[in-house]
């Protein structure tokens, strides 16, 4: 598969693709015919079927902080499994529920195994100042990053996600977007900030901050904000919510008050949780791509076992656009 990548032009993950057929990649037809080319030129023929786990080629760690009950953390460790199985390899997980004594004992077990390398994941998205693990295993950093760059990471697209609401809004004819966000001091909150003021500049809208409320991702304060903003002298007429859940009680506070959404007000959401599609009207909504991150972390250290690098790139993922009926 190395030599084919090389042939190609390509990673040897993107020929395990191409050649595997994998479900849902999102390659070009180009890439794909060049990948065929290639194999056909050298001789190459993939062995069909999954590996299997007794001809498993290693195992990856995948240490997270702590499980709780979003479901983001799970969600990154499919995408990682899935990956992962993709080339024989099996993922082995630990939680350390945020105690750093735990943390020190489990990550001394864990890496005491013979790995193929090791994903630390946190429930939160946020910077951490250092994290003690010996150099001879390639470990990647999800959901988080260490202060100084120095370790590879994979972080959801915040900023851009908040444009991309925002921008959404603004397209379908809003010039007053309310927002009620989550807790000034986390990183989603801030950068979804962050992306909903660029929105309004690069529409060259002002920006109101009477219209800006922080909460605390609760449906409650969903509900107290939006009550808020519609008693304002003059009312949004979209309200982006920095998350599903604060979503979920903006619907309340506007269905008290009479009010139709889309008609009257639009609603934004934000992670596409499993309820958005079940709330009336169903809520459009941007990703918030932990399945993706968790698959893109495993195929990071998947190809530095072919090709070793002493690289560390933050990666940032883009969550899509959900459209459904409340915009």
């Amino acid at each position: 598969m190395t030599e084919v990548a090389l042939e190609a032009g390509v990673s040897q993950t993107t020929v395990s693709l191409v050649l595997n057929d994998a479900k849902g990649a999102r390659l070009s037809a180009d890439t794909r015919r060049r990948v065929h080319d290639a194999a056909k030129k050298l001789g190459y023929k993939l062995t069909a079927g999954k590996p299997s786990a007794s001809s498993s080629a290693g195992t990856i760690a995948f240490v997270v902080n702590e499980f709780s009950t979003d479901p983001w953390m799970c969600l990154a460790m499919d995408g990682a499994r899935e990956k992962a199985w993709e080339y024989g390899i099996t993922i082995t997980a630990a939680s350390t529920r945020g105690d750093p004594s735990l943390e020190h004992a489990v990550l001394e077990g864990i890496l005491a195994q013979p790995l193929v390398g090791l994903i630390y994941g946190t429930i939160h998205t946020r910077r951490i100042e250092r994290l003690d693990l010996p150099r001879r295993v390639p470990t990647v950093l999800l959901n988080c990053y260490l202060s100084d760059r120095s370790a590879p990471s994979v972080l959801p697209a915040e900023t851009l996600g908040g444009h991309t609401a925002t921008d959404h809004l603004i397209r379908a004819g809003h010039a007053r977007i309310g927002m009620i966000n989550g807790e000034p001091r986390m990183d989603a909150s801030r950068d979804r900030l962050k992306g909903y003021r660029q929105a309004h500049a690069s529409a060259d809208l002002p920006v109101d901050p009477d219209l800006i409320r922080n909460g605390n991702w609760e449906p409650s304060e969903g509900y107290h904000h939006t009550r808020e903003l519609m008693a304002l002298a003059s009312p949004p007429t979209a309200i982006f919510c920095a998350n599903d859940m604060m979503a979920s009680g903006c619907y309340e506070a506007l269905k008290e008050l009479g009010l139709r959404i889309p008609e009257d007000v639009a609603v934004m959401g934000y992670d596409d949780r499993e309820i958005a599609k079940y709330m009336h009207p169903p809520l459009t909504t941007v990703v918030l791509p932990h399945f993706e991150m968790g698959s893109i972390a495993a195929e990071f250290l998947i190809e530095q076992m072919a090709r070793p690098t002493q690289r560390a790139p933050q990666i940032k993922v883009e969550g899509d656009l959900v459209e459904r009926e409340s915009v």
